[in-house]
């Protein structure tokens, strides 16, 4: 059976294939997607005896970077892509 949390493990595989120079965000909030600037990795363990990693963003007031990108938020599947609506025809200049 997996375990429905990411593991430590699975962040490094996961960045292994991205850029070693991009800076880290957090995506937070699906209902109000916001992008933050993560600021520290503390370890620490849980009630049950577990060792569980936080990833945080810092407490400066640039932490919180605005929203998030929208191709981030739907690539998250937290919004669908947006289209434009449909075109309606055009009226003539006589109503018609």
């Amino acid at each position: 059976m997996t375990s429905p949390e990411m593991t430590v493990r699975d962040v490094i595989d996961l960045l292994s294939g991205c850029d070693p120079e991009a800076p880290v965000r957090q995506a937070m909030n699906p209902y109000f997607p916001m992008a933050h600037r993560l600021a520290q990795v503390v370890q620490c363990v849980d009630e049950t005896g577990r060792t569980v990693v936080y990833l945080a963003e810092g407490n400066d007031a640039d932490s919180q970077l605005g929203y998030l990108p929208p191709e981030v938020a739907v690539a998250l599947t937290w919004q669908g892509p947006v289209q434009a609506p449909p075109r309606r025809p055009r009226r003539t200049a006589r109503g018609k």
